[in-house]
């Protein structure tokens, strides 16, 4: 006679909605309680959903402090979706004997790229050239689709180029029947 043990997986939360395919993967190795209704939990729902969890996946609207944490005896950690980690309280976390976790580079490639683009725009009056061409200013049918095609596939060239350029076309109307 074989006696069978039971393993259970771990029971975690996660508190906010997450991709699919990232939920798929820790229900590999999780028993996990899902909020991808992305409801934000008040601080009495949020402590009874700690409560029998040894791991929370949170983000900034996840107040984790003393009073969250009195009622998680089984706590291990709390992961934050975040860079920051101003919504958990360090002193109460660590005298419970949970770990806290953020991600603290995940914005900052974004962050420069972004960056970058508004001063290539400033610099190339992109947003103005936008507005000069979706007001009309000579420009009609066909040959504003082959502008806008065109301007947007050639982004290095300066927009005042493009401005010099336009001014220059006639103002004719084309027929397209």
């Amino acid at each position: 006679m074989t006696t069978q043990i039971k393993t259970s997986k771990p029971k975690i939360l996660v508190a906010r909605a997450i991709f699919p395919e990232a939920l798929a993967k820790l229900e590999e190795s999780f028993e996990v309680r899902s909020n991808q209704e992305d409801q934000i939990f008040t601080p009495a729902e949020l402590k009874k959903e700690l409560s029998s969890v040894v791991g929370a996946l949170v983000t900034g609207s996840e107040r984790i402090d003393a009073e969250t944490l009195s009622e998680a005896p089984n706590l291990k950690i709390v992961a934050n979706i975040a860079v920051g980690y101003n919504n958990f309280d360090i002193p109460s976390i660590s005298a419970a004997g949970v770990m806290a976790t953020n991600t603290p580079d995940v914005l900052t490639d974004t962050t420069a790229d972004f960056g970058f683009a508004l001063l290539m725009a400033t610099a190339r009056r992109i947003t103005e050239s936008e507005h000069w061409l979706r007001a009309g200013n000579g420009i009609s049918g066909l040959l504003s689709v082959i502008l806008w095609v065109w301007m947007y596939t050639t982004l290095p060239l300066a927009s005042s180029v493009w401005v010099a350029l336009v001014r220059e076309l006639p103002s004719v109307p084309l027929d397209l029947r």
